[in-house]
């Protein structure tokens, strides 16, 4: 299996994961806007088993735009979000994280009626919500 790594903006905090994602996602919740500082969050996933974390982080828990509780992982001295616990299963990783401009493109979109009006999906995207 193909490994990809993922890494903070100074690279202290890595994952490391193994195989295909799960899913790629777009995401345009407001809680995803608020945490990238960006229009929407775009993601990828694998089961937990498949990723090896190293270095240090910071857990902040917040709550998403559905009530399910998320853990997300930051550098401590960059600030960067480098991972996120999306159930005790999965993992989630930020595509920029891996810097990688042939990463899979997002298949779904959730929370599209937060989206803003000037964005544009690719072609044959699953629209949900």
């Amino acid at each position: 299996m193909a490994a990809r790594r993922a890494s903070c903006s100074c690279g202290q905090l890595t994952v490391e994961v193994e195989g295909d994602p799960l899913r790629v996602s777009i995401c345009h919740c407001l809680a995803c806007q608020r945490r990238t500082g960006s229009v929407f969050g775009t993601q990828a996933r694998w089961h937990r088993e498949h990723a090896r974390i190293e270095g240090n982080a910071i857990e902040y828990v917040r709550f998403s735009d559905e009530g399910e509780e998320r853990s997300f992982f930051f550098c401590p001295p960059c600030g960067a979000t480098v991972y996120y616990w999306i159930d005790p299963e999965h993992i989630g990783v930020p595509v920029g994280r891996f810097a990688d401009p042939n990463f899979p493109a997002p298949r779904i979109s959730v929370w599209e009626d937060r989206m803003h009006p000037w964005v544009g999906l690719p072609d044959g995207i699953e629209h949900i919500g």
